[in-house]
C-alpha cells in the first residue's frame, strides 16, 4: 500500500501533516503554544484516518492555526479622523464620541494598554449597535459582533470539551477567529438580555471574558489552552441595567446613551435616514422632497420613542408611497407636505400633552420607561367615608408605598398646609393613574402623589403647565431620581414650562446641553413642603373639605 502510494505521489495524511507543520512556523504563539500544538499534531499523525476521534482531532489542529495568536492589527491613531468618522455616522452623542477618543489618545501615548469594557445603555433605537462599526472603522480595527439575546447555555461562551460529540469552541474564539486579528472591536449586543438555565449562567461566564485582570488567560474548554483578550476592545450594548448581572456591571464602564431631542431627530432624518430609504426604495434625490414641517409633525404626532427606529419606519413609508406612484405612473408633486400625511401615514396617533387642570386632585408627573421618557397624570377623588385609600391604575409595590407615605406626611402637617386633621378620618380618597394596562413602579412619583393629595384636600389647583419627579421619605425630605435627561425631553415634547425636582439632581440638569432644556424653569427643593407651596396657586376650585 505504501508503495504504491508513493508511486502516485505520496501519502496525502503525510502531506497535510506537512503543510500544518509548515504553517505551525509562521505562527507566533508562545513556547507553551506551539509545544501543545506539535504534541496535538504528532498525536494525529499516529491515528487511523477511519476512526471516529480522527475528525476530531483534525477540526482541533485546524482551530489552533486558524486562531490569530499574537496577531494584532495596526491601529490609526489620527484622532482628527477618527472625530471625523464618529460626526458623520452620528449626530449628537458627545459624551460617547469624547470617551472614544480619549481611549485612543491613551492607546497613542502608551503604545499599548489593556482595552476597557465599555457598555452603551439606553433605550432602543438611538444607535448603540451602529457605535460599534464607527469605532472599528475609527481605530482601524477589525468589528466582531455576537448577540446575547435569549442565549442560556454557558458553552455558547465557553465552547464544549473536545470529548463530546460535535463539539466545538464558543462564540468568542469563533468569533475572534473569524475577525483574522486578536484586537478587534467586539460588539456584545444586549447583554442585559442574557438567559440561564440547567445548563448554567452564562452571566457568570461572562464574568472572565470581561474582566480586564482575567481575560489574558481566558480558558476555553474546547481550546484547552489560555488565550489572551486583553487587547479586545469589547463594547457591550444594554437597555436596561436592572437585568445585568451586579458582579458583571462591576466590570463594565457604564456610558448612558440617552435618547434624541425633535431638533436632533430632525438632523438625523436629514443627514441619515432620508438618503437611506431613498437609495433602499430605489428612488433619485429629484423624485421626492420632504417639505418644511413634514419631519417635526412626524416625530411629534406619528412617533414616540427615544430612538429613531420607529421614524425611519414612517420615513420609508412616504418614500415607498412615492415609489408605488411612480410604478403605476400617477401624476404627482415631487415635495411632500404636511397635509400629505394624513393621506400617506393615516391618522396621527399623538402622544400625552398636557392636559389642562382646571379640577383640583389633578398632577403632571414625569416617568422613565425602557424606550425613554415620558409624563403621567395623576387623579386624586374624596368621597365621604371613614379614611380608607385606594389606588388603581396596575401600580407596583414602591408606588403603592410612596402613596402611603405622601398620606402620612399630610395628616402629620395638616396645621402647616391648611389641613383640618379630622377631614382624613371622615373623607375616603382613591388615586389613580390612568393607562391602566401599563405597569407602573418606582419611587420618581413620590412629589407627584402628594402635591394630588394636598390639591384635593385643600381643594387648590396645581399651577398651569407644571411637571415634577423626585422621591420622598417619611421625615418631609425630597430625594433625587435617576432618568432625568429622559424625563425632561419628554416634558419639552409635552409642552410643559416649569419643572420641580431635587436640588441633588442639579447635577443632572447642569449635563444637559442648554439648548435642549430652553424654555424651562426649574424649581429646585429639598423639603416636601416647598413642593406643595411652589406646586399650588391660590385659586380654590371648591371651598375646602369640612368635616362631615
Amino acid at each position: 500500500m505504501k508503495t504504491i502510494q508513493e508511486e502516485l505521489g505520496g501519502n496525502p495524511q503525510d502531506e497535510m501533516v506537512q503543510e500544518f507543520k509548515k504553517r505551525a512556523k509562521s505562527k507566533k504563539w508562545n513556547d507553551k503554544t506551539a509545544k501543545a500544538f506539535h504534541k496535538e499534531l504528532s498525536r494525529l499523525e499516529r491515528m487511523n484516518p477511519q476512526g471516529a476521534d480522527y475528525s476530531v482531532q483534525l477540526n482541533y489542529i485546524e482551530l489552533l492555526l486558524d486562531l490569530p495568536w499574537n496577531e494584532y492589527s495596526k491601529d490609526k491613531f489620527d484622532l482628527t479622523h477618527a472625530e471625523k468618522i464618529l460626526n458623520r455616522d452620528h449626530y449628537g452623542l458627545e459624551k460617547v464620541k469624547e470617551r472614544i477618543l480619549e481611549h485612543l489618545a491613551v492607546l497613542k501615548l502608551k503604545g499599548n494598554m489593556k482595552s476597557p469594557i465599555i457598555c452603551l445603555y439606553g433605550p432602543p433605537g438611538v444607535g448603540k449597535t451602529s457605535l460599534g462599526k464607527s469605532v472599528a472603522e475609527a481605530l482601524g480595527r477589525k468589528y466582531a459582533r455576537m448577540s446575547l439575546g435569549g442565549l442560556r447555555d454557558e458553552a455558547e461562551i465557553r465552547g464544549h470539551r473536545k470529548t463530546y460529540i460535535g463539539a466545538l469552541p464558543g462564540r468568542i474564539i469563533a468569533n475572534i477567529k473569524k475577525a483574522g486579528t486578536s484586537n478587534p472591536v467586539f460588539i456584545l449586543d444586549e447583554i442585559d438580555k442574557l438567559g440561564r438555565d440547567a445548563h448554567g449562567d452564562p452571566s457568570s461566564a461572562m464574568l472572565e471574558v470581561l474582566d480586564p485582570e482575567q481575560n489574558n488567560t481566558f480558558y476555553d474548554n474546547y481550546v484547552e489552552m489560555d488565550y489572551d483578550l486583553s487587547n479586545v476592545m469589547f463594547i457591550a450594548t444594554a437597555n436596561s441595567l436592572g437585568s445585568v448581572h451586579p458582579a458583571l456591571l462591576d466590570r463594565m464602564e457604564i456610558i448612558e446613551v440617552n435618547g434624541y431631542t425633535v431638533e436632533e431627530k430632525i438632523e438625523i432624518a436629514k443627514r441619515h435616514l432620508q438618503p437611506r430609504q431613498i437609495e433602499n426604495n430605489g428612488l433619485n434625490k429629484d423624485q421626492i422632497k420632504i417639505g418644511k414641517g413634514v419631519l417635526e409633525k412626524v416625530i411629534e404626532d406619528y412617533t414616540n420613542e427615544s430612538g429613531v427606529r420607529n421614524l425611519e419606519k414612517r420615513i420609508s413609508k412616504l418614500i415607498r408611497h412615492r415609489a408605488m406612484e411612480i410604478a403605476m405612473k400617477k401624476d404627482f408633486t415631487p415635495t411632500i407636505q404636511v397635509d400629505d400625511l394624513d393621506t400617506i401615514l393615516g391618522p396621527s396617533h399623538a402622544k400625552d400633552k398636557y392636559q389642562d387642570n382646571d379640577v383640583a386632585g389633578v398632577v403632571t408627573g414625569l416617568a422613565w420607561t425602557p424606550t425613554g421618557g415620558d409624563i403621567l397624570f395623576i387623579e386624586t377623588s374624596l368621597t365621604k367615608g371613614k379614611g380608607k385609600l385606594t389606588l388603581t391604575g396596575n401600580l407596583g409595590d414602591v408606588m403603592k408605598e410612596s402613596a402611603m407615605l405622601a398620606l402620612e406626611y399630610l395628616k402629620s402637617h395638616s396645621a402647616t398646609i391648611g389641613i383640618d386633621q379630622d377631614v382624613f378620618d371622615k373623607w375616603n380618597v382613591h388615586v389613580h393613574v390612568p393607562a391602566g394596562a401599563t405597569p407602573k413602579d418606582g419611587p420618581s412619583a413620590g412629589i407627584t402623589i402628594l402635591t394630588a393629595l394636598a390639591s384635593a384636600f385643600t381643594q387648590r389647583k396645581v399651577k398651569k403647565y407644571l411637571a415634577m419627579t423626585g422621591e420622598i421619605t417619611l421625615r418631609g425630605k425630597v430625594l433625587p431620581v435617576g432618568g432625568i435627561q429622559e424625563k425632561i425631553l419628554a416634558a419639552k415634547r409635552a409642552n410643559i414650562k416649569e419643572i420641580i425636582i431635587s436640588t441633588k439632581n442639579e447635577k443632572d440638569i447642569n449635563e444637559i446641553n442648554p439648548r435642549y432644556i430652553k424654555g424651562l424653569t426649574f424649581h429646585y427643593v429639598d423639603e416636601m413642603i416647598e413642593v406643595v407651596e411652589k406646586a399650588l396657586t391660590n385659586q380654590k376650585v371648591e371651598e375646602p373639605l369640612k368635616v362631615a
